[in-house]
């Protein structure tokens, strides 16, 4: 009888710390990375890409074109629903940024860890080139 009952209150408590447990899906608006609130100091043109469907969710990418040279990158939209996605996003997006104002298309590298954020942008960045009449 002491065994069973010890065995029932364990199973209870366990399943009360299973229901209880908090994912980190939930939550706090996450901070935006840096890449997001940059853009250019000149008076040139915003272009927006459209928005790339990604597995982690969507993105997409504006630029600023001043004198027909990318002068501000932005990423107003990015996976950011969990800590994860705040931490690979935080590493990835001003990576990719300085690459596309450095190489001024979208032919950029995808930064490692962060391949699925990688494709979404260049989708989204090439839509805004197309867009601004550029490569």
């Amino acid at each position: 009888m002491r065994r069973i009952t010890l065995w029932l209150f364990s199973t209870v408590a366990a399943m009360v710390l299973l229901f209880s447990y908090r994912t980190s899906t939930g939550g706090a608006t996450p901070a935006a990375p840096q890449a997001q609130a940059q853009e250019g100091a000149g008076a040139g043109k915003t272009y927006a890409g459209s928005t790339a469907q990604t597995r982690w969710g969507p993105v997409q990418v504006t630029i600023t074109v001043d004198g027909g040279k990318i002068t501000g990158v932005a990423v107003p939209t990015y996976p950011n629903e969990n800590r994860r996605d705040q931490e690979i996003n935080a590493r990835a997006l001003p990576t990719l940024r300085q690459e596309t104002l450095d190489k001024q298309s979208a032919d950029i590298d995808a930064v490692s860890g962060a391949t699925v954020t990688s494709d979404g942008y260049k989708e989204s960045l090439q839509a805004a080139l197309d867009a601004a009449h550029l490569n």
